[in-house]
């Protein structure tokens, strides 16, 4: 009978477990489960615009319209091997996006190397100084400078 006494006065001195203040709710927004694209669907985007990719040794990077982010979000790295084409999910774009010859309406951003790009850089800058000398009066075309 002691010791049931001396646990219980044990039990009752033991500090009590206090409730931290309720702190004040921040509103969240909410969350969206995000679906991810399915292979399917991007073989049959590429398959109808997949002649705008910018190829380098067989393999170019293409990002697909994602509807529940609103934005070209889901990213793959395409490999063509023969006719086959072979499509990874990757994080992010590693090149730079194709910023030329491709319709506005195209639900695949495509992605050119910078080798390519300063390719295209240069024949632009040629086409325009031809233009320009030829739109001189009575100037003979000339080479640009390099």
């Amino acid at each position: 009978m002691l010791g049931f006494a001396l646990g219980a006065l044990f039990v009752l001195a033991l500090p009590r477990r206090q409730v931290p203040p309720e702190r004040p709710s921040v509103p969240r927004p909410p969350v969206t489960a995000l679906t991810p694209a399915r292979v399917t669907t991007v073989e049959a985007v590429f398959a109808e615009w997949g002649k705008y990719a910018m190829w380098e040794r067989d393999v170019t990077q293409i990002a697909l319209w994602n509807s529940d982010t609103a934005g070209f979000t889901d990213a793959f790295e395409v490999v063509r091997l023969g006719e086959n084409l072979y499509f990874r999910s990757i994080p992010r774009l590693s090149r730079p996006l194709l910023t030329h010859g491709v319709p506005s309406d195209s639900p695949l951003e495509f992605t050119e190397t910078e080798e390519q790009r300063q390719q295209w850089l240069k024949e632009t800058a040629q086409e325009s100084w031809k233009a320009l000398q030829a739109a001189l009066p009575g100037s003979a075309p000339a080479k640009p400078s390099p």
